[in-house]
């Protein structure tokens, strides 16, 4: 008996969700199909019925990563805020966290994929690139809000780009380190989250920064 379109359909996100975790952990060159089959509990010789070849499932992936994240960046912003608080500095404190440093599987997709990236396909580079530029205007809108200065589009989108630039680097370093010197690690993630607080997450008072 064949299997139906919805249980493929299934099967399909089984194979991606098994895959993203071990990109994450190992890297896209560092896993084979065999092992991404038995993740998600098939065998290798299926692989074949829902992808063309380890590039088409490294690009579908990559989309599916970056929707989610900006998806749960979306949903992490709008959360209701306690009196006083500020969400560009929640932003920093969760994303700059140990916790989240931890999290390799769960966490950023962007500080996750971004080593294979460039060594994939068109198609999984644009889904990237696609993902990162919506990301980007998200945190542009977020940095408008926290800035009360009257700073404009332009500006508000260097300043996402920078702030963003910085927390991804801070935390693909203090992972690169982490193992082997968990104290630089960390000396990495308090540094950036001081810094960044301190150039784009600052408290607004009576209109001014």
């Amino acid at each position: 008996m064949g299997v139906s379109k919805q249980q493929a359909a299934e099967n399909r996100k089984a194979i991606i969700a098994a895959s993203e975790k071990l990109f994450r952990e190992h890297g896209i060159d560092g896993v084979g199909l065999s092992a991404l089959m038995k993740a998600a509990g098939f065998t290798q010789g299926g692989f074949y019925n829902h992808f063309e070849s380890k590039e088409a499932l490294a690009a579908e992936v990559v989309a599916t990563a970056m929707d989610k994240a900006n998806h749960d960046l979306k949903e992490a912003i709008a959360a209701p805020i306690a009196p006083g608080g500020n969400r560009l500095r929640r932003q920093v404190d969760y994303y700059l966290s140990g916790a989240h440093c931890s999290d390799i599987e769960q966490g950023c997709a962007v500080a996750g994929l971004t080593a294979d990236v460039r060594r994939l396909g068109n198609e999984a580079q644009a889904s990237f690139a696609n993902g990162l530029q919506e990301m980007i205007e998200i945190l542009t809108a977020l940095v408008a809000e926290q800035r009360a200065d009257g700073m404009d589009s332009e500006e508000a989108r260097r300043e996402a780009i920078a702030f963003y630039s910085e927390m991804v680097g801070a935390l693909i370093l203090s992972r690169a380190v982490g193992g082997a010197n968990p104290e630089l690690g960390q000396e990495i993630l308090d540094a950036s989250r001081q810094t960044l607080l301190r150039d784009f997450a600052l408290e607004v008072t009576g209109g001014k920064r």
